[in-house]
């Protein structure tokens, strides 16, 4: 459920020997929605392009999250920064393992709900808008269109400066001598529930079991519409502003109903095993 004001181009990528998504790139409007189904046992990851053109034959560019100019990233991953939802998936009753990841930088706040099987789970994510806070040395600016001249995206210090102490490489490549840097606490402090440098794990993995998962694109964007920008709020305002609350100051935790409640207008639970995935992009109001 996205708020964002202009289309994006979601992306997938999957795990190293996994099988692709049936979708692997596509454009979605504000107001439109996928599901896309998975099977047990696949990881990879999902992210949205924003600033993009192509033309008849999906060929083209995107100012962030670019993967490899085509509409259908087809395998290959996004260019950074850009923000991630990362996710492996239980085989049977194994538990699924998923984070909102903003080591490779960001480019557009998101939040991820899981609808738990058996229990609550934990939504997490990064609702803040880091770009309007982000340091002039790591800013992405965009050049054209109707974001020109605006901060698109928030470069990573390691994509910036290209810094072992920044990468968690060489000689820093392990948790003991790779410690948060003074920009990774910026993004923890914003987003204290995502993935801020390659060993923030113990507070940005969760765990469920679930069935779907609810991916919220700009959740944050109906407390910072300007004139130009109003339409007609869907019944969900609420409900999406709860959730934005929920990942912004921990604790997360909440109940299958709350979630379910806060991230879809709909209370329609699927009745499958097969575990799905749910990109929806809300109409920005």
């Amino acid at each position: 459920m996205n708020n964002c004001p202009y289309a994006i181009w979601p992306g997938t990528l999957a795990g190293s020997g996994m099988p692709q998504l049936p979708m692997t790139g596509f454009r979605l409007d504000s107001g439109k929605s996928v599901k896309i189904p998975a099977v047990p046992g696949w990881s990879g990851r999902i992210w949205a392009r924003t600033g993009c053109s192509f033309d008849e034959y999906g060929v083209g560019t995107c100012q962030t999250g670019d993967c490899g100019g085509r509409l259908e990233c087809d395998g290959k991953g996004a260019t950074p920064p850009v923000s991630l939802f990362e996710i492996t998936m239980g085989n049977g009753n194994e538990k699924d393992y998923y984070d909102i990841s903003i080591v490779d930088g960001y480019n557009l706040p998101l939040v991820a709900a899981p609808r738990g099987v058996y229990s609550p789970c934990n939504a997490t994510g990064c609702a803040s808008d880091l770009n309007m806070g982000c340091p002039k040395e790591l800013q992405v600016v965009g050049g054209e269109g109707s974001r020109e001249g605006q901060v698109v995206a928030c470069k990573s210090a390691c994509d910036a400066f290209g810094l072992d102490q920044y990468c968690c490489s060489g000689e820093f490549a392990n948790p003991t001598m790779c410690r948060p840097s003074f920009y990774s606490k910026l993004f923890k402090r914003a987003c204290p529930k995502a993935y801020s440098y390659a060993y923030d794990d113990g507070s940005s993995t969760f765990t469920c079991k679930a069935y779907e998962y609810d991916i919220v694109f700009c959740p944050y964007a109906g407390r910072t519409k300007r004139p130009g920008d109003l339409l007609p709020a869907p019944p969900v305002k609420t409900s999406l502003e709860k959730v934005t609350e929920m990942v912004s100051s921990p604790p997360v935790e909440t109940s299958l109903e709350k979630v379910t409640e806060m991230v879809s207008s709909s209370n329609i639970l699927s009745p499958f095993p097969v575990m799905i995935l749910l990109l929806i992009v809300n109409l920005f109001f």
